[in-house]
């Protein structure tokens, strides 16, 4: 049956495959590493905060294979090979968000954690995720509608303490994992 997987532009490129403590493997090919039983691989979620501690959420484009529409806490991909967590973070907060360096100074990486989660029957990941945070100072953004196509800023501590209020976002599995380890 044809799944139509080859119509998504990033099926060709390669992420990078790590074991359980974040150490690489080597190169796989981003649509094999997310069907099947998956491949574990590296990747993060960037959380973007205001200075009056709201998080912004940003709804991923219907066009994403997995997971499109549901709710993210803000960008998340996978970092290419010789690319630190930081320069993937900035660059996917230009490309998706148009957030450039000039609108904060502070991103850094707060967590690391491995997950597995299943989307339908379109596939899977299964990642090594850093966490990184920053505190913009401009909330100008100009999103690109084919990576995003939603915004919302939200106050963090109300939606960690109420997560029942925010159902209806249909949230991303690894976001949802993060804001809960930054609550312990």
């Amino acid at each position: 049956m044809d799944t139509g997987d080859d119509r998504h532009e990033n099926a060709g490129q390669d992420v990078i495959a790590v074991d359980a403590a974040d150490t690489e493997q080597g190169l796989v090919n981003r649509l094999e590493a997310h069907t099947g039983e998956g491949i574990r691989h590296r990747a993060f979620t960037s959380l973007v905060f205001d200075r009056d501690d709201n998080i912004l959420l940003a709804q991923r484009a219907p066009g994403k294979r997995l997971w499109g529409t549901y709710w993210d806490g803000t960008v998340a991909s996978h970092p290419v090979e010789g690319q630190t967590q930081e320069e993937a973070t900035r660059e996917r907060l230009e490309e998706e968000l148009g957030i450039g360096p000039d609108q904060y100074d502070d991103l850094r990486v707060t967590d690391r954690f491995e997950y597995k989660r299943y989307f339908e029957n379109e596939g899977v990941e299964h990642e090594v995720c850093a966490v990184l945070k920053l505190t913009v100072s401009d909330r100008t953004l100009e999103p690109d509608p084919d990576e995003v196509a939603g915004l919302m800023w939200v106050p963090y501590e109300r939606l960690q303490d109420n997560p029942e209020w925010y159902r209806q976002l249909r949230l991303c599995p690894w976001f949802e994992i993060a804001m809960r380890r930054d609550m312990q």
